[in-house]
């Protein structure tokens, strides 16, 4: 008998915890969606077009 509480408190606080979780990340959906990002700063002259890949400098450019 004792087992059989053991695995329903077990499955209940299982449950408790998905429910909780849930909330708090319905919460911080809502918080993050709310929230205004800024606009994106104007790309600085004289920079390549292309942003894929990373600029290496090497000794030949100095």
């Amino acid at each position: 008998m004792e087992t059989v509480v053991l695995i329903a408190v077990i499955i209940l606080v299982i449950g408790v915890a998905m429910r909780w979780i849930r909330v708090l990340n319905a919460r911080d959906d809502a918080r993050i969606e709310a929230y205004r990002f800024s606009d994106p700063l104007p790309r600085p002259p004289g920079l390549a077009d292309d942003t894929g890949g990373r600029a290496h400098s090497t000794d030949a450019d100095r």
